[in-house]
């Protein structure tokens, strides 16, 4: 039971993480992402955040580095990823398919979709060292209704 409890509060600070990931992502647009803008995005993102698991002004501290630096450290492989999906465009809107050049981007891309996650665990990892049992199963509890409403819409 115990290890059902970490399982899903390390999940809920999973979806937290790509929440902030997506909503950073979607309101970026496809250009260029304005850093300043990421970590305004983030900034209020985190407070919310901070009422809803009631965070001490010393967890408040420790978290909003970690969120942040992951946020930068995961910023150059969604450019990576996009300049991938160009490439599989141009690869296969090609007179002849270069089975090759597929295999090589497809090898790529899941090099890239690793470094996310080792960082993105990481991120969760340090996080869930910050916060209190009970504030990890806040989050959990609230990945948990996220997910419900995914399904339903």
């Amino acid at each position: 039971m115990k290890s059902r409890r970490k399982f899903f509060a390390f999940a809920g600070l999973g979806a937290l993480f790509a929440g902030l990931a997506l909503k950073a992502h979607a309101h970026s647009g496809r250009g260029p992402i304005d850093p300043a803008r990421i970590e305004e995005h983030l900034d209020r993102m985190l407070k919310h955040l901070y009422v809803e698991i009631d965070a001490t002004p010393e967890q408040q501290k420790q978290l909003a580095p970690i969120v942040k630096q992951a946020a930068r450290d995961l910023l150059p492989l969604r450019e990576k990823f996009h300049e991938g999906r160009r490439r599989g465009i141009e690869i296969l809107s090609a007179a002849a398919i270069d089975r090759g050049a597929l295999e090589g981007l497809r090898s790529e891309q899941l090099q890239l979709a690793e470094s996310a996650s080792r960082r993105l665990t990481q991120a969760l990892a340090d996080a869930s060292e910050v916060l209190s049992a009970d504030q990890r199963k806040t989050l959990a509890e609230r990945a948990q209704r996220h997910r419900h409403g995914w399904h339903r819409g």
